[in-house]
């Protein structure tokens, strides 16, 4: 149900019209499942709809697709950033997490990236130190070796 409430957001963001057939096509999924969705959402009150008419958050939808999106953001960033994923497979994967993960572990995540991103570890050059690492399997030689493990 979250992917929905995502997908109307993204599909709404300007005040656009949004429609069943834009979110069938976005998530891939039949319109019935669409519709079925839409029903579920409606009664829960995180949508407003009317058949064959357009599809619009409540406040309450509104907060939960906001907060669905952040998450997929902050998990995105952390994939390809941090762990120098590409990014088709950093909103895959984050697309995937999204919904499982626990508050706890998603406060973090969120502020580990955010420091990174202020912060680098390492100094200015920590992106290419990690790229060398993962492309290499060694540490650059500026890099301590204090606490990691050699893989076998």
């Amino acid at each position: 149900m979250e992917d929905y409430l995502e997908a109307i957001a993204k599909l709404g963001e300007g005040r656009r019209v949004v429609k069943v057939k834009q979110i069938s096509q976005m998530l891939g999924v039949k319109m019935p499942s669409v519709t079925s969705a839409l029903k579920k959402l409606s009664e829960q009150e995180l949508v407003e709809h009317e058949r064959y008419g357009h599809i619009k958050l409540t406040p309450e939808g509104d907060e939960v697709a906001r907060d669905v999106i952040y998450r997929h953001e902050a998990l995105a960033r952390f994939f390809a950033q941090a762990l120098g994923i590409n990014q088709a497979t950093a909103e895959e994967d984050a697309c995937k997490i999204e919904h499982v993960i626990s508050p706890l572990s998603m406060e973090r995540l969120a502020k580990f990236v955010e420091f990174i991103e202020a912060c680098p570890l390492g100094g200015a050059n920590f992106p290419s130190r990690y790229e060398y690492y993962l492309e290499h399997g060694e540490l650059p030689q500026d890099c301590s070796t204090r606490g990691l493990k050699k893989r076998k």
